[in-house]
C-alpha cells in the first residue's frame, strides 16, 4: 500500500479552476502505478475535466486499458497537453477539446468531435465540476448558483442526451458524484446539492436505458487532492484537507481510477444504478 501524503500541507492558493502542476505536493495520478491489463480494448471514451484530478487518473487508466480517449477541459491548456502526452505514450490517440460545459451547444459538438474522430463513442464520464465555499446563503450571488448548476448537473443532461445516440449496446455513462451527495457541507451548499441531483440523475438514467443496454453509475468520492482544493478553500481548509477522515488525509486521483475502470469494462455488464463510494473508511448510508 503507497504511504500517499498525509495533511498538514503547505500553504498555497491558487485561481479557478486551478493546475495540478502548481500544487505541493504535486498529485499522484498513477503515471508511474497504473498497469494495464487490456480491460477496455477497442473502446473509446469521453471525459470531462480530463486535464486533470480524478479525470487526468481516470484518462491516463483507461489509455492504458486500450481506450482511446477524448479530452475534454476548460482552459488549462498546459496540464490538458501533460495529460495527453501521457495517454499517447500508452500507445492511444487523445483529442484534447478546451471549452466551457455551461454551454449546452459546447457538449453537443463535444460528442460530435469524438464521434467525428473516432467514429464511435463507448464511455462517457461526466467528470467536471465547479465549486466554492461560502458561509453564509446571502453570500452566494444568484449567478454563481446558476453557474454551478450549469457545468455540475446541466451539462451531464446535455452530453448524456447527444452521447446515447451514438453508444452501442454495452456503452457506459459514468458520473462523478460525491460524499457531498449524502452528507453536504454546508460552505459548499451549491456544489453538494449539485451533487445530490447528480445521484438522482444517475438512478433514473440508468433505468430509462437499461432496455437500451446502456448502463449508467456514479462514483462518489470523498476529499481528494485536486486542483480545485487549493483554487477555492482557504489556507487553513488546505491544510487541514482530509484530516477528519478515518484514513486521516484525501484520496490520489490514482486512487479513484479503479472504480471508473471497473464501471467501464464489459465484465460489470450487470452493473447499473449503482453509487461506488471512494471515502477512505466515511460511511455513505
Amino acid at each position: 500500500m503507497t504511504d500517499y501524503p498525509k495533511p498538514p500541507f503547505p500553504a498555497q492558493s491558487q485561481s479557478l479552476p486551478g493546475s495540478f502542476c502548481k500544487m505541493d505536493p504535486v498529485p499522484d495520478h498513477g503515471e508511474e502505478s497504473w498497469q494495464g491489463r487490456g480491460r477496455l480494448q477497442g473502446k473509446v471514451a469521453l471525459i470531462t475535466g480530463g486535464d486533470s484530478g480524478i479525470g487526468r487518473a481516470t484518462a491516463i487508466a483507461y489509455a492504458r486499458e486500450g481506450a482511446e480517449v477524448g479530452l475534454a477541459y476548460l482552459s488549462e491548456n498546459a496540464d490538458a497537453e501533460d495529460t495527453a502526452a501521457w495517454l499517447r505514450k500508452a500507445g492511444r490517440e487523445c483529442l484534447t477539446i478546451a471549452g466551457d460545459l455551461a454551454d449546452p451547444a459546447h457538449c453537443r459538438d463535444l460528442v460530435a468531435q469524438v464521434v467525428g474522430r473516432f467514429g464511435r463513442l463507448d464511455i462517457l464520464v461526466n467528470n467536471a465540476a465547479r465549486q466554492i465555499l461560502f458561509d453564509r446563503i446571502e453570500d452566494i450571488p444568484d449567478d454563481e448558483w446558476r453557474h454551478t448548476f450549469a457545468v455540475n448537473i446541466d451539462a451531464m443532461f446535455y452530453l448524456a442526451k447527444a452521447a446515447v445516440a451514438h453508444m452501442p449496446k454495452g456503452g457506459a455513462i459514468i458520473n462523478t458524484a460525491s460524499i457531498n451527495s449524502d452528507k453536504p457541507n454546508p460552505k459548499l451548499l451549491t456544489y453538494a446539492t449539485t451533487k445530490g441531483a447528480i445521484q438522482n440523475f444517475t438512478a433514473g438514467l440508468a433505468q430509462m436505458l437499461a432496455p437500451r443496454g446502456i448502463r449508467v453509475n456514479a462514483v462518489a468520492p470523498g476529499p481528494v487532492w485536486t486542483p480545485l482544493i487549493p483554487a477555492s478553500m482557504s489556507s487553513d481548509e488546505v491544510r487541514k484537507f482530509g484530516e477528519n477522515y478515518p484514513m486521516g488525509r484525501p484520496a490520489q486521483p490514482a486512487e479513484l481510477a479503479s472504480a471508473y475502470v471497473m464501471l467501464a469494462e464489459p465484465a460489470s455488464s450487470y452493473v447499473s444504478g449503482a453509487t461506488i463510494a471512494v471515502t477512505g473508511g466515511m460511511p455513505m448510508i
